[in-house]
C-alpha cells in the first residue's frame, strides 16, 4: 500500500522541515521527485540524500511568488501526477502591528505562490490524465491563533483554494486536499527560538510544545506519512477536504 511507483511528484519549499520530509518519503515510495526551493543549495542537498538512499530527485531553484520562474521550471519538468503546495513563511502580527510590505511579502509567498503553482501544474495534471494537489494549510486557518493576522489569512485562502480547485477539476481526475499541521518541529521553530529567545531556547520550546493538548510538537516525518496516504492511490475517493494533524490543538485546546 501507498506506493507512488511510476509518478512524478513536485513539491514545494523541499529544501528543509515538512517538504523535505515529503520528498523523501515520497522518493522512498517509488516516485520521482522533483525539489523546488528558493534556496538552490538546500534543494541539492534533499536531492543528493534521496539519491544515496536509492530515490530518483532533480533540484530546481525557484522562487514559487515570481510568476515567470515556477512557470519556467513547470515547463522544465513536464506531465506530472502530483503537486504538494508546501512552501510557505511565517510572520507576526496583528493586524495594526502588520506593516504593508510584510503583508504583502506574507501574501506573495503563502496565497500567490500557491496559486502559480496551480496555474501551472493544472494543465500538465490534465494532459496526463488526472492526479493529485496537496495544499499546505494550517491550524490558523480554523481557529483564532494570537499575533498571527497575515499568516492566519494566508492560510484561510489556501483552504479556500483546496476547495475551488477540488470543485472545478472533477471532470479532470485531479483531486486537491489540505493538510493543517498544528506546531511542528522544524528548524524554522529552533531558529525562531534561537533568534527571539537567546539563552531560553529549551524553555520556550517546553513551551510552545505544551500548547498542543497532545504535549508535544509533530515530527516531519509524521506530517509526511499523511501526505503521502493523501497522494497515493489509496486516498483515490478524497477530495476536496482538510486534515488537521494538530495534537488536538483544534478539537481539545479550550
Amino acid at each position: 500500500m501507498f506506493e507512488l511507483n511510476d509518478k512524478k511528484a513536485v513539491i514545494t519549499g523541499a529544501g528543509s522541515g515538512i517538504g523535505k520530509a515529503i520528498a523523501r518519503l515520497f522518493a522512498a515510495r517509488g516516485a520521482t521527485v522533483h525539489v523546488l526551493d528558493v534556496a538552490e543549495d538546500a534543494a541539492r542537498e534533499v536531492v543528493q540524500e534521496i539519491r544515496r538512499d536509492g530515490g530518483s530527485a532533480t533540484a530546481h531553484a525557484c522562487n514559487v511568488a515570481a510568476q515567470p520562474e515556477v512557470l519556467a521550471t513547470f515547463a522544465a519538468i513536464g506531465p506530472l501526477d502530483i503537486l504538494v503546495n508546501n512552501a510557505g513563511i511565517a510572520h507576526i502580527g496583528k493586524a495594526d502591528t502588520t506593516a504593508e510590505a510584510d503583508f504583502d511579502r506574507v501574501m506573495a509567498v503563502n496565497v500567490k505562490g500557491v496559486y502559480n503553482c496551480l496555474h501551472a501544474a493544472i494543465p500538465r495534471l490534465r494532459e496526463n490524465g488526472g492526479g493529485v494537489i496537496l495544499n499546505m494549510a494550517s491550524v490558523a486557518a480554523w481557529v483564532a491563533v494570537a499575533d498571527r493576522f497575515a499568516y492566519s489569512t494566508g492560510k484561510g485562502a489556501v483552504m479556500a483554494m483546496t476547495l475551488s480547485v477540488a470543485k472545478d477539476y472533477l471532470a479532470d481526475r485531479i483531486r486537491c486536499n489540505s493538510i493543517s499541521p498544528g506546531r511542528v518541529h522544524t528548524p524554522f521553530v529552533d531558529g525562531f527560538l534561537a533568534k527571539n529567545y537567546p539563552g531560553r531556547e529549551a524553555e520556550m520550546f517546553e513551551k510552545l510544545s505544551k500548547t498542543q493538548p497532545i504535549g508535544r510538537m509533530a515530527k516531519p516525518d509524521e506530517v509526511a506519512a499523511l501526505a503521502l496516504y493523501l497522494c497515493s492511490d489509496e486516498a483515490s475517493f478524497i477530495t476536496g477536504t482538510d486534515y488537521p494533524i494538530d495534537g488536538g490543538f483544534i478539537t481539545l485546546n479550550t
